[in-house]
């Protein structure tokens, strides 16, 4: 087993940030990071957010930031802490808000964004609830850990001038980490007609075709670059990101936070703003540890009174009203295993088509090869579906990604034995009922409705798994039994591993 080299206190760290703490590269190019050493000779490099008494709060160059003893730490760095403390400081007035270390005020900021993202200097250090109140973004996914909150825009509404078509802002530990703006793009430019079980609903045509989007994306890339430049001054490039989700993006930077603009031909123009240490490096993120990571699934999953054995705590992610199951649901596979992911990414790594569409082998292929990266492995497999397998993987909190047809019977049935679970009914009543539906099953496979969903639970009582679609928390769990999923299976599986 490989486990990274951390301080023995970061167990509990990085169970709460789950994807974020991890070691820092030696080579940071960050003045204001510092190497701190504990007292068994291991490191880890961050910067000094404050000290108060016999703790001091810490954030790593990726933005994380956590709070440990300084008893912890070395002699030298204890006695370097020591010296700020006795620092005097400058007060700030009760109610005043952070100060912000540019010209350009955060009114002007949100005027120039056309959203009210900033309400003080520093986002990092707001709640992700209130901000996404604020700007009446959607929760689309909770944890003790992690959320996010994802908004499908109206065609009128506007951010730097342009159309958004996915925007989602990320936290952890209820504090924002991230915002990730989509303009125009491959999948929802040709999307299909509707979200949820509509997804199968072929998408209208747009004029102009892909030719059309280009337009689009050059038109949109240019307006942005230009308001940016005009408040923020002149951008600088760099590359961002790992393997075959790496880009060029311009950059722009204001008070500890980096606008990062991308376009990517044939494929979407982004917005990310990331805290200005993140876009520093590049936005690589070392691996947490297989054992920390192991220990967290384990304690994900969840035995309840009634025999369901179910993994809680995988993000959503909602897919919208395009073609992107497969990237949409690794993507939460990947997040919940703490290796940072993006459905838009992977649906370029994937070559997922216009509109949507993705070829599961191509996507699978990449994405193997980046989870490798990370110091994960990907299994695959084909084959029956078989309760015992599929419950020595969820016992040990490991999801499973399952290729399948959703079809309307299917999907009919799988939302009527879900409401019937939910129902006042004894559960003897149930097991009798579902048990004569599983003798009689005679569900379809239909071609058309190729899908793929993550496997999340079973119950040996009454034969059935738990599967999650990526169409919002409406469909974060769903039951049918084991004989009815196999008339519908495609037998291919798929499971992100430690």
């Amino acid at each position: 087993m490989k486990t990274a080299s951390v301080f023995p206190f970061t167990a509990a760290i990085c169970l709460a940030l789950m994807t974020q703490f991890c070691l820092i590269d030696a080579n940071a190019e960050d003045s204001d990071l510092r190497k701190f050493t504990n007292t068994k000779g291991q490191t880890i490099e961050a910067r000094v957010n404050e000290v108060s008494g016999d703790q001091v709060t810490l954030t790593m160059a990726n933005g994380s930031k956590f709070t440990i003893p300084v008893a912890t730490l070395s002699p030298a760095d204890q006695e370097f802490l020591k010296s700020m403390a006795d620092k005097p400081s400058e007060p700030t007035p009760a109610g005043a808000p952070a100060a912000v270390d540019s010209d350009v005020t955060l009114e002007a900021i949100n005027e120039l964004i056309g959203q009210p993202f900033f309400a003080d200097g520093n986002l990092w250090e707001n709640s992700a609830d209130e901000v996404a109140e604020r700007i009446g973004w959607p929760r689309e996914s909770k944890t003790p850990f992690s959320s996010s909150y994802r908004a499908y825009p109206k065609e009128d509404q506007k951010i730097l001038g342009a159309r958004p078509y996915s925007a989602a802002l990320y936290g952890e530990d209820d504090k924002v980490t991230s915002l990730s703006i989509v303009f125009a793009n491959k999948g929802d430019f040709f999307g299909a007609a509707g979200s949820g079980e509509e997804h199968f609903v072929k998408g209208k045509p747009v004029p102009g075709g892909v030719e059309g989007l280009r337009m689009v994306m050059e038109r949109d890339t240019e307006a942005m670059s230009a308001l940016l430049t005009e408040k923020l001054g002149e951008s600088s490039r760099q590359k961002f990101g790992e393997g075959e989700t790496r880009a060029t993006v311009q950059r722009w930077d204001w008070s500890g936070h980096a606008f990062l603009l991308s376009s990517v031909e044939d494929e979407y123009v982004s917005l990310a703003v990331q805290p200005t240490a993140f876009a520093d490096e590049r936005g690589r993120v070392a691996r947490t540890s297989d054992a920390e990571v192991r220990e967290r699934a384990r304690a994900n999953v969840e035995t309840r009174e009634n025999g369901d054995v179910i993994i809680k705590n995988i993000p959503m992610v909602d897919q919208g009203p395009k073609g992107y199951c497969v990237p949409a649901t690794a993507e939460r596979c990947m997040r919940y295993l703490g290796i940072p992911a993006d459905m838009y990414l992977l649906a370029m790594a994937g070559e997922t088509q216009i509109g949507g569409g993705t070829s599961v082998s191509v996507l699978f292929d990449a994405l193997e090869r980046d989870v490798k990266r990370k110091g994960r492995s990907l299994e695959k497999w084909n084959g029956e579906l078989k309760l015992r397998e599929i419950a020595k993987h969820i016992d040990d909190g490991i999801p499973i990604m399952w290729a399948l047809f959703s079809t309307k019977e299917f999907n009919d049935t799988a939302n009527a034995r879900t409401k019937k679970r939910a129902d006042d009914s004894t559960w003897d009543e149930y097991k009798t009922e579902v048990a004569a539906a599983a003798e009689n099953a005679s569900l379809q496979p239909d071609e058309e409705t190729s899908h793929v969903v993550i496997i999340t639970g079973y119950n040996k009582e009454t034969n059935e798994i738990a599967f999650s679609d990526s169409w919002g928390e409406r469909y974060l769990e769903r039951w049918i039994t084991i004989d009815e999923a196999e008339l519908i299976s495609q037998h291919r599986f798929y499971m992100v591993d430690l």
